[in-house]
């Protein structure tokens, strides 16, 4: 992957990102910040303050300074990219904005991102080169206005040594570290869906391919947060009912890399029957597992899948 924008928004609602203060927020409540979905426009829709808006907006600046918002990360990380989105705000968007980034509430804060021009009623992307984990960022805006989103991309940073004294976790989890790097096909429902912790809420909340038309089957790649050996495998298939797959394996490789042609993979689940709107636990149907980085899932021939569960005991010796 070389988008910063395919990795996880660590900001996100969904994974408990809130914005927890801002030193202004009197048109527009900075927890939209933070909201899952895309921004909406309301044409008509007026509040006692003024127009209604789907984003963080402070009024406006008749004094030097600037304003800000702190959002607490859903899942410390390091980033590697940020958007800060203006849709909707095409007269009163801010004209620059900064990034910091800290471990931990109260600093010290780091800048990641220089102060920096924005457009407005746009899209605006900004590459991070930093590899420390943070769990914490404060937006600056200059000198004020309105900002629909703020996304934060990046890949999650647990803490590695807690996990290893666990006797067992999910290796796939996104809040172990757990990422897919590649899947087939995404039509539907984004691939990141298959390790998002919690249960589904819905068929948007997991991944789910197009309907395939010729041979072959689909597939999606877990880089596991922490290499390990799986033994119990669990697919759930909640909320497809009329598109869940009819089959599914899973593979793991214990090193190189996992896109390149004629890796060692080895099958520690053969083709094994998945029923719609469920979820199927395999454990005896587990091959003993090496020590594995990353796993393969194919589902056959397509279809949808709410989550992906890869547990297991984290390898306390390298790969």
């Amino acid at each position: 992957m070389t988008e910063f924008t395919e990795l996880v928004d660590l900001a996100s609602e969904r994974l408990g990102g809130a914005a927890v203060a801002a030193n202004d927020e009197f048109f527009a409540p900075k927890e939209n910040l933070v909201k899952t979905g895309k921004p909406i426009f309301r044409e008509d829709e007026y509040t006692e303050r003024g127009k209604w808006m789907d984003g963080w907006e402070t009024r406006r600046r008749r004094e030097p300074g600037h304003d800000w918002c702190v959002v607490r990360l859903g899942l410390p990380g390091v980033v590697r990219g940020v958007c800060v989105d203006t849709a909707f705000f095409k007269g009163n968007f801010p004209e620059s904005c900064s990034l910091e980034a800290a471990e931990g509430p109260e600093g010290p804060w780091e800048e990641i991102l220089p102060k920096s021009l924005l457009r407005g009623d746009a899209e605006n992307l900004f590459p991070v080169a930093d590899d420390r984990r943070f769990t914490h960022v404060k937006l600056h805006i200059y000198p004020d206005g309105g900002v629909a989103r703020l996304r934060v991309y990046g890949t999650v940073a647990p803490e590695a040594e807690k996990l290893a004294r666990e006797k067992e976790i999910d290796l796939a989890g996104l809040e172990n570290g757990g990422l897919v790097v590649a899947a087939s096909d995404m039509f539907f429902g984004a691939r990141h869906n298959l390790i998002l912790p919690g249960p589904p809420r819905g068929m948007h909340d997991g991944w789910e391919t197009r309907r395939r038309r010729g041979p072959g089957n689909d597939w999606a790649i877990v880089r596991l947060g922490l290499p390990g050996r799986v033994r119990r495998v669990e697919v759930d298939t909640t909320w497809f009912k009329g598109n869940a797959p009819a089959a599914c394996s899973v593979e793991v490789l214990k090193k190189g890399d996992p896109l390149a042609p004629g890796g060692q993979w080895l099958e520690i689940l053969p083709e094994s029957p998945l029923s719609p709107d469920a979820v199927h636990v395999f454990e005896s149907e587990v091959r003993p597992s090496p020590a594995a980085a990353h796993a393969r899932f194919h589902v056959y021939p397509d279809g949808g899948v709410a989550r992906l569960r890869l547990f297991g005991a984290v390898e306390k010796s390298p790969l």
